[in-house]
């Protein structure tokens, strides 16, 4: 008969696969665990079989393992996992992608009761209506300050209230109004806290950035460079045609205001002197409009013999 492993075997078996783990990924999704039964573990571990394996463990354990590890392999970037194992934290090591495998995991969320002493993690709000109680049960409303009125034969409630704030520990009064009325205000799940790729380590909320978002910080991380280049008048690739521009602009107004000349003040120039060349280089592109200054075929005199105008009496030339 084969005896159940010691906790020494045990600690072993639990180094040798988060060293095999640490070896075999690069991303590593830090999962908080709190509320989070076995059943619902069992669960989730089942949604993500595949790229993705769960480990669970005790933070001591699991940061002696990676120090060791990186000790043995000379890896010193797993190092940065140490500092996120805070609290009852798992971890999620993946080959897939780190957005999908977050949603995945979000999925598994199960209701769960008002119980004494929890933490609540959302605002929870009584909503109005029919409580189904009898009026015997008023005293728990009343404790709460909850406004009630009886309503054939039963209470209800006539405004929302918020009940429990966000952050507030659970009262006894609020948890067994909560349970009578038969409302599970909370749910719990393996949530991201932290993410581990190659070494680096970032918010999860860096995962909901899209291709446009990036485009816009760099629009914007570039407007701001080229702008303090300006300023300075440090040159850049960003600055750089800005400040030719500039200087361009700078040297026709010399050459305006001083009679200077220069290729490109020339033809600026010409412009200024004869303003119907702009409209002479705009006409080609407008179509069948005939530009400023040509000279425009005098219309013919119409024959004698045509009546169609001088029945009406009068004349497009008059």
């Amino acid at each position: 008969m084969v005896g159940r492993a010691s906790k020494a075997e045990k600690k072993i078996a639990y180094d040798a696969k988060l060293c095999q783990l640490l070896d075999e990924f690069t991303q590593v999704l830090v999962v908080a665990a709190d509320n989070v039964g076995s059943n619902q573990l069992q669960n989730i571990r089942h949604g993500l079989r595949g790229d993705s394996v769960i480990l669970m463990g005790k933070n001591t354990m699991m940061k002696r393992s990676i120090r060791i590890h990186a000790e043995k392999t000379g890896n010193n970037e797993i190092l940065n996992l140490i500092p996120l194992l805070i609290g009852n934290v798992g971890l999620i090591f993946t080959k897939g992608d780190l957005k999908e495998v977050r949603e995945e995991v979000a999925k598994y969320k199960v209701g769960a009761p008002a119980r004494v002493g929890l933490i609540a993690p959302v605002d929870v709000v009584v909503p109005p209506g029919n409580t189904g109680l009898d009026p015997s049960q008023t005293s728990f409303f009343q404790v709460l300050n909850i406004p009630t009125k009886i309503n054939k034969g039963t209470v209800e409630i006539t405004i929302p209230v918020e009940l429990i704030k966000k952050g507030d520990k659970v009262g006894s009064s609020e948890a067994a109004l909560l349970a009578k009325l038969g409302i599970r205000p909370f749910s719990y799940g393996l949530v991201v806290v932290s993410v581990y790729e190659n070494g680096s380590t970032f918010s999860p909320d860096i995962l909901d950035l899209t291709e446009d978002d990036l485009v816009e910080k760099f629009a914007m991380g570039l407007s701001m460079v080229t702008s303090v280049a300006l300023a300075v008048h440090y040159p850049t690739i960003a600055a750089a045609p800005h400040m030719l521009i500039n200087g361009y602009k700078n040297l026709l107004a010399v050459a305006l205001e001083t009679g200077y000349s220069f290729p490109l003040a020339d033809e600026v120039k010409e412009y200024l002197e004869d303003p119907s060349k702009f409209v002479a280089a705009v006409a080609p592109s407008v179509g069948d409009v005939a530009p400023a200054g040509a000279e425009v075929a005098a219309p013919k005199e119409e024959e004698p013999a045509e009546e169609s105008d001088d029945d009406m009496g009068l004349s497009l030339f008059d």
